[in-house]
């Protein structure tokens, strides 16, 4: 069976207003999430009360906190909804379970997983290996559109930086 069809059969259609959650760290959720409409943003609180953006999740992508769906943890950040969403949830162990004893699923799970671990590895080399200026290029060439859906503070918070620091690095490409 197909991913999609999966989702189809057994995932359940939600809308979100903007401000909505869908989950706040330290909660337990068993989903994965497949954004068809809107705007998430995904980040860490510290303890102090600083957030840290580690991702925004525009149409057609896919999340879920592994921690809480599989090994059943509390959720390591919170997911909001930046612009009214629409979403399609599916239960992950379920969904998990379904692979096992099919191939094409399994596979298809696989591919998401391999995806996703990418992405999380350039992140981490963005954050620790590139200069808040190459951050910010890197995010203008992949992602402009993104520039238009949220604030400068969220850009900067993205990037690690303060909203000052945003500036004076926008205004040393301009």
């Amino acid at each position: 069976m197909k991913l999609s069809d999966y989702v189809a059969a057994h995932g359940w259609p939600r809308t979100y207003e903007a401000g909505e959650y869908l989950f706040r760290q330290g909660e337990q959720d068993g989903s994965i999430y497949s954004l068809q409409s809107g705007l998430l943003k995904a980040y860490y609180l510290s303890e102090d009360g600083k957030e840290h953006i580690k991702s925004f999740i525009l149409p057609g992508g896919k999340i879920g906190s592994l921690a809480s769906c599989y090994q059943g943890e509390a959720c390591t950040f919170s997911l909001v909804c930046l612009k009214p969403s629409a979403l399609v949830g599916v239960n992950f162990s379920d969904l998990n379970e379904a692979s096992r004893s099919d191939p094409e699923l399994s596979g298809e799970i696989v591919d998401f997983l391999l995806s996703f671990g990418i992405r999380k590895e350039m992140r981490e080399y963005e954050l620790l290996c590139l200069s808040a200026e190459d951050r910010y290029k890197r995010l203008l060439e992949h992602t402009p559109d993104l520039f238009d859906l949220v604030t400068q503070n969220e850009i900067a918070r993205y990037l690690g930086v303060t909203p000052v620091g945003l500036s004076r690095i926008k205004n040393r490409i301009s």
